[in-house]
Parts: structure tokens; C-alpha cells; sequence
């Protein structure tokens, strides 16, 4: 079993030495949980609704890295492994990224720069920011994970991918406005659920959504983390709306079974070279 924590928290704008406290004290209370991997929402150290702003407060890789390494050196006595979305600065380029952190191990294992950049309603990313250009899945202490990042995950080819590279895990750190009340939750977060589900039982794996919460220009960050489990069930959801810390436990050991007796991704891999032609004539169309 790999236990995770999805930690959904509420940043303050800007006030990035502020909100990594507020990250560290709640990775403290987990120290007695046994938590092997902690995540963390989309652009959380500032902030998501920065616009102009993320050039002065973005992040090198290694900076977030310098400054969450030494901290747990002090405080914790055996490695953990941190997914934490931040908005990356590299030269004279800026990035939604997402990082995989082992803490107490190999530092830095991996990187992911958004690729899907919604600008659009009360989104503006691209004005702002550069694009990713990868989708790599990567190997951890526990096996094979690929992160998303929000919109990425929106659209599903990405995580057919991921899986075809061998993902038995999906991290996807979020910043989602809430909208559209009129159901048992607000019409994102059944969303969520709703793509999470399909995308663990289509691909046999799991899917760990961290999303923020709070008011940011306006906007009410909706919450409603969860983690999907390879038949396309929920094992834990958390609230709309407030911080809560999710602590399921992550049993790669149900993949191989699960993919067995439903083998989508196995016929996917025996039939992609029958439509890959079909693919690349919609590439060469664009």
C-alpha cells in the first residue's frame, strides 16, 4: 500500500513564504499518518489568479526544491514524496508546473509544464504564460506516475497517453472556480468526478485530484478533491469549499488484476497502429 495525502488548501495571494509555512504545518500534523506521498493543488506557494503577476513571483524548479528540502531534513526522519503545483520561471520563460519532489531522496524526479492554457471566460493564462510541449510519464519509489495539470486533464486523450507510457497513477493538481449550483454539488466538481471515474476504469489506474480552495479575484475555489480507483470507483472525496487534508491508501497491486479482466488498454495498444494513420492525417491537417 503507498498511503497518500491530498492536502486542499487555501493560499494567500502573493504571500508565497506565508503559504509554504502553511504547507509545512500540514505536512507536520502527517508525520504519524505514515503518508509516502503528499499533493498539492494547482499554483499553490502564490496563488492561481496572478495574471501579470507571475513574473515577479514565479519559482525556479530548484529554488521551491532548495527551500522544501531543507525543511524537511529538519523535520521529518524518512523520505516523502511531494506533488506540488507552482508557476515556474526558466530564463526569460514562464510556466504552470507541476513538480514531483522526493524529499529526503533524489530531489527533483520530475517535472510538468501545463499544456493546455485556458483562456477563455474568466481564464487567461496564455497571455501570461508559455506552454509545455511534454507529457512524459516517470518512475517513482512506487512505480509509474504522470502528472496533469487542470485543463490537461480535460481532455482525455492526455491521459490515454499516460497510461499507454505506463502510469499506474495521475496526479492532477487543480485550481477549478466553482460554477453551476444547481446539483448535489456545484456542476465542476461532479465534473471532476465524472472524468476521474472514467479515466481510472478505462485505463485501469488511479487518478489523485488535488484542488484548491478559497476567494481569489472573485472567484470561489471549489475544493472537492478525490482519489479514483482502477474500476472507476471513488475511494475518497473530500469537501466542497473548506481546507481538508484526503488520506487514502494506493494499492498498485490491484492494476494487474483489474486490467485483466477488463483489457481497454491492452486493446488499445493492439489497435493504436490501426488508427495512428488516421491520426497523423488530423495532425497534418492542422
Amino acid at each position: 500500500m503507498v498511503r497518500h495525502a491530498l492536502l486542499q488548501l487555501k493560499p494567500q495571494k502573493g504571500r508565497i513564504h506565508r503559504n509554504l509555512e502553511h504547507l509545512q504545518r500540514a505536512l507536520l500534523a502527517l508525520r504519524d499518518e505514515d503518508v509516502d506521498v503528499a499533493v498539492v493543488p494547482e499554483a499553490y506557494p502564490t496563488g492561481y489568479f496572478l495574471q501579470g503577476g507571475v513574473r515577479e513571483l514565479a519559482l525556479e524548479a530548484t529554488e521551491l526544491e532548495d527551500r522544501l528540502a531543507g525543511w524537511h531534513a529538519e523535520h521529518y526522519q524518512k523520505p516523502l514524496d511531494l506533488v506540488i503545483g507552482f508557476y515556474e520561471r526558466d530564463g526569460g520563460s514562464y510556466y504552470n508546473t507541476a513538480a514531483y519532489l522526493e524529499l529526503g531522496g533524489r530531489g527533483l524526479v520530475h517535472r510538468h509544464r501545463k499544456i493546455f492554457l485556458p483562456t477563455y471566460g474568466v481564464f487567461d493564462e496564455e497571455r501570461f504564460l508559455d506552454r509545455g510541449h511534454e507529457l512524459t510519464s516517470f518512475t517513482t519509489r512506487f512505480g509509474r506516475a504522470a502528472m496533469l495539470i487542470c485543463e490537461d486533464f480535460w481532455h482525455t486523450v492526455t491521459a490515454t497517453i499516460a497510461a499507454l507510457q505506463g502510469a499506474e497513477i495521475i496526479y492532477v493538481p487543480s485550481a477549478s472556480p466553482a460554477r453551476g449550483f444547481g446539483g448535489r454539488a456545484p456542476a465542476n466538481v461532479e465534473r471532476w468526478e465524472t472524468l476521474a471515474r472514467a479515466v481510472s476504469g478505462e485505463h485501469g489506474l488511479y487518478v489523485a485530484l488535488a484542488s484548491l480552495v478559497g476567494s481569489e479575484a472573485g472567484k470561489l475555489m471549489s475544493g472537492g478533491s478525490l482519489i479514483a480507483g482502477p474500476e472507476g470507483e471513488v475511494l475518497a472525496r473530500a469537501p466542497e469549499f473548506e481546507e481538508a487534508v484526503l488520506i487514502a491508501d494506493v494499492d498498485p497491486g490491484r492494476i494487474p488484476p483489474v486490467r485483466y479482466d477488463n483489457p481497454m488498454l491492452a486493446d488499445l495498444k493492439a489497435g493504436l497502429p490501426l488508427i495512428f494513420p488516421e491520426l497523423r492525417k488530423v495532425v497534418e491537417e492542422l
